[in-house]
C-alpha cells in the first residue's frame, strides 16, 4: 500500500495520544487480573461482564490495549455501552471502541462506533476525532492503484468533513495531508488506465483519461506526464494543434521535468513548436493557466 509507512507512524502517534488522553492508570483491580492471560479474541460469555462495574470494565479495556490486544479491548468497551448505557463512561467507551477496532483493522466496526459517537455526541470535544477515525477507516484500506477506487472516494468525502467541520482541530492538518495523498491516488488510477489504452493504440480513450487528470487533478504529481501523454496521443492521431498546445502548457509549467524533454523532442523532430495553437480544450486551459483569461 502506497501510504503504509507514513500511516504506521501516524497511527502510532494517535495511539500514544489517545492512550494519554482517554486513559488513566493501566493497573487493573485484582478481581480482573485473572483475565489477563486471555489471548486473541474473547467470545461473549468468556468473561462475565455483568459482575463488574463500568469503571472496572473500562480498566480492563485499557489493560488489553496496553497488552496489544485491541480486539479484546474493543469488546470490553462495547460491554460498557451495552450494560451501562447511561454511565458517564459510556461516551468514552464508544470512542475507545472506534479506536480499538481501528487498531485491530476491523474497519467496519470502527466506522460504526465512530458514527455512533458522531450521532449521539455531535458537539463533544472528541467528535472531531470520531470523524477522523471514520475517515481513516476508509483511507487505511486504499490499496494498489489497479484496484477499484470506491474506497478512495469515500475516504476523500470523510476527510473533507474533518477539514470543513473541524478546521481548528488538531486532526485537520493530518486530514489535509491525507486528502492530498488520496487525491493523488485517484489521478494515478486515471493515468494507469490512460497508459493502458495508449499502449494499445486506443488514442481517443487514452486522451479522455489524460484530459481528466489535466482538468480535474492539476495539483497532483501526475499532471506533467498527462500532458506529455497527450502530446503522444494527439501526434498519433495527427492532431497537431492539440499536441503543440499540450506541449506549450508542459513547457510553461514543467520545464524541469523529463516529460518536457520527451515532448520537446517529439515535437521538434516533426518541425513543430511548443506553442498554443487552434481553439480546443487545451487552448482554453492555456489561456486560463498562463494568461489568466477565464472568460
Amino acid at each position: 500500500m502506497m501510504f503504509g509507512r507514513q500511516d504506521a507512524v501516524s497511527r502510532g502517534k494517535l495511539a500514544a495520544k489517545q492512550a494519554m488522553k482517554l486513559s488513566g492508570a493501566l493497573l487493573v483491580m485484582a478481581t480482573l487480573v485473572s483475565c489477563s492471560s486471555i489471548t486473541g479474541k474473547v467470545e461473549r460469555g468468556t468473561i462475565d461482564y455483568d459482575k463488574y462495574t463500568a469503571q472496572q470494565i473500562f480498566q480492563r479495556g485499557e489493560y488489553d490495549l496496553a497488552a496489544n490486544k485491541p480486539a479484546v479491548a474493543a469488546q470490553s468497551f462495547a460491554e460498557i455501552e451495552r450494560l451501562y448505557p447511561y454511565s458517564d463512561l459510556t461516551k468514552r467507551a464508544v470512542i475507545m471502541q472506534a479506536f480499538s477496532y481501528h487498531l485491530d483493522q476491523n474497519y467496519v466496526e470502527s466506522r460504526s462506533a465512530a458514527q455512533r459517537y458522531i450521532d449521539f455526541y455531535p458537539t463533544d470535544e472528541d467528535a472531531a476525532y470520531a470523524q477522523y477515525i471514520l475517515a481513516l477507516s476508509y483511507y487505511d484500506q486504499i490499496d494498489e492503484v489497479g484496484r477499484d477506487q470506491g474506497l478512495t472516494f469515500q475516504a476523500l468525502q470523510a476527510l473533507r468533513k474533518v477539514i470543513e467541520l473541524y478546521p481548528d482541530s488538531e486532526y485537520a492538518r493530518s486530514a489535509v495531508l491525507k486528502f492530498d495523498l488520496a487525491f493523488d491516488h485517484l489521478a494515478a488510477k486515471e493515468m494507469e488506465v490512460g497508459r493502458y489504452y495508449l499502449k494499445r493504440d486506443h488514442f481517443s480513450a487514452a486522451i479522455n483519461r489524460f484530459r481528466v487528470v489535466v482538468e480535474d487533478f492539476q495539483t497532483t504529481s501526475h499532471t506533467a506526464e498527462a500532458l506529455h501523454r497527450l502530446v503522444e496521443a494527439y501526434l498519433s492521431l495527427g492532431l497537431v494543434n492539440e499536441a503543440q498546445t499540450a506541449g506549450a502548457i508542459l513547457g510553461y509549467n514543467f520545464r524541469s521535468t523529463p516529460w518536457y524533454q520527451d515532448s520537446y523532442q517529439l515535437l521538434t523532430r516533426r518541425g513543430l513548436k511548443m506553442q498554443a495553437s487552434g481553439d480546443n480544450w487545451l487552448a482554453q486551459i492555456y489561456r486560463q493557466m498562463i494568461k489568466g483569461e477565464w472568460l
